[in-house]
């Protein structure tokens, strides 16, 4: 396969990883700002368990949409892959909220609010999504074998 097929190929799932993704977001945001605003939750736990609610969505559209073309390991395999790979992205995420809050309170020198918070949120988001292509591509959706000719 040329270079330049193998660019198209990539940009193809990248963009049905991002459609994806970006529906996996909008649900994360939605859950963290009823947690937090309406709820009253405290942010790092309200993140957690937004990320995890948006997880689900993630799963199915990744497996049945984005890498649909993908070797499939097991299904039993590939959750647990799945899950460990999310459950470390979300601890990156919870970790990039709480420095993130945290930074924005000592810079700012006074308690800050939701504006702020959700900005260094979806921050976070980004920085996520970029680690998790990576590892969705690489570990989880591993590609076929080569096949022989």
């Amino acid at each position: 396969m040329s270079k330049r097929a193998r660019w198209r190929r990539l940009a193809g799932l990248g963009a049905r990883f991002l459609t994806v993704g970006a529906i996996s977001t909008l649900i994360e945001v939605a859950v963290f700002n009823v947690l937090y605003l309406a709820l009253g939750w405290d942010v790092v736990a309200a993140k957690l368990v937004a990320s995890l609610v948006a997880l689900v969505n993630a799963y199915f559209g990744n497996r049945e949409w984005t890498f649909k073309h993908r070797d499939r390991r097991g299904r039993i395999a590939e959750v647990v892959l799945f899950v460990l790979v999310n459950a470390a992205c979300t601890a990156l995420g919870a970790l990039l909220v709480w420095a993130g809050v945290e930074a924005a309170a000592l810079v700012l020198d006074r308690e800050i609010g939701p504006y702020i918070v959700n900005a260094v949120n979806l921050v976070s988001i980004v920085v996520v999504v970029l680690v998790r292509f990576t590892l969705y591509h690489s570990i989880v959706f591993r590609p076929g074998a080569p096949k022989a000719s």
